[in-house]
């Protein structure tokens, strides 16, 4: 083929090189392979396992009930918190979607490496099919936290399920960003996925999960208040408690400018995302020589 016809076939709208990926817009070109690898990570989730999807229900209610205990009951806080239960879990519902996402999608490519080897695929499929594999084990929490809500008393709104909703988007954009860039480093030199550990180990106190905001606004300074609410997991924790929390407890005190801080971290959220593609799209091409 001489130097015109490659020129020519260049220009061709619908020629591509071989190989050449276009980030997170090609997985949407590639959904049955994201479908395939979806449920191939639900299937294995607990292959081999006795209690199968029953640890979906008994890990959150086994943590649920640890820190019911020492929080709630020894330290007292159940006493200042109307509904507490409902608040604690509510925020243990949303920790734990984060806390699965970020570490599913920190070690997809890792998790996947006989693929990256082997063949060509977008590689930002592995990581989309982490944050819907944890998703797909989101929803038994998040049911087992409506009924008990709605056994407290609990009714349904529209403004309740667009608190929902956005919580979920916010912590789903804010977890794929961050496990796309840790992710792709985490290919290159395995110490990304113990800073990723440490990141989680965090992840229940740097959220109002166990305490009420107030305590961070009323102790803190005004500064760090700011930071800790434009925090997409405090503002993602609070729109969670708005959705399932609030209703049973409608005159308890919320934060001051909810809206705009969720606001703000939708922004911070989008932002990691970027970062996030940008660096994968940088390192991707050394995964296949690094694993």
């Amino acid at each position: 083929m001489n130097t015109r016809t490659i020129e020519k076939y260049r220009k061709d709208p619908d020629y591509a090189t071989p190989g050449k990926s276009y980030g997170l817009l090609h997985v949407l070109q590639h959904r049955y392979l994201l479908r395939l690898i979806m449920k191939k990570g639900v299937a294995t989730r607990y292959y081999g396992s006795a209690l199968g999807w029953a640890w979906s229900y008994v890990k959150p209610g086994t943590q649920f009930l640890m820190y019911y205990i020492v929080i709630g009951v020894i330290m007292g806080i159940n006493r200042d918190i109307d509904f507490f239960p409902i608040y604690l879990f509510s925020g243990i519902v949303a920790v734990n979607f984060f806390t699965e996402t970020l570490h599913n999608t920190t070690s997809a490519i890792v998790d996947n490496r006989e693929l990256v080897r082997k063949i060509f695929l977008p590689r930002e499929l592995f990581p989309v099919s982490a944050c819907g594999v944890a998703l797909v084990h989101f929803l038994p929490q998040a049911l087992l936290l409506l009924i008990v809500a709605i056994f407290s008393g609990w009714t349904v709104s529209w403004l309740q399920i667009i608190y929902f909703i956005v919580g979920v988007f916010l912590i789903l954009c804010f977890a794929l960003g961050l496990g796309l860039f840790f992710g792709a480093i985490n290919a290159v030199y395995r110490d990304a996925k113990n800073f990723v550990d440490m990141i989680l180990m965090f992840a229940t106190w740097i959220s109002p999960v166990l305490y009420s905001f107030a305590m961070v606004r009323d102790r803190a300074p005004e500064w760090l208040y700011q930071i800790y609410m434009v925090n997409p997991m405090t503002a993602s924790v609070e729109l969670f408690h708005n959705t399932f929390w609030l209703p049973l407890a409608p005159h308890s005190e919320r934060p001051t400018g909810l809206l705009t801080y969720a606001l703000i971290a939708s922004a911070i959220a989008l932002c990691a995302l970027l970062i996030g593609q940008l660096v994968f799209k940088k390192l991707e091409g050394t995964f296949a020589q690094r694993l």
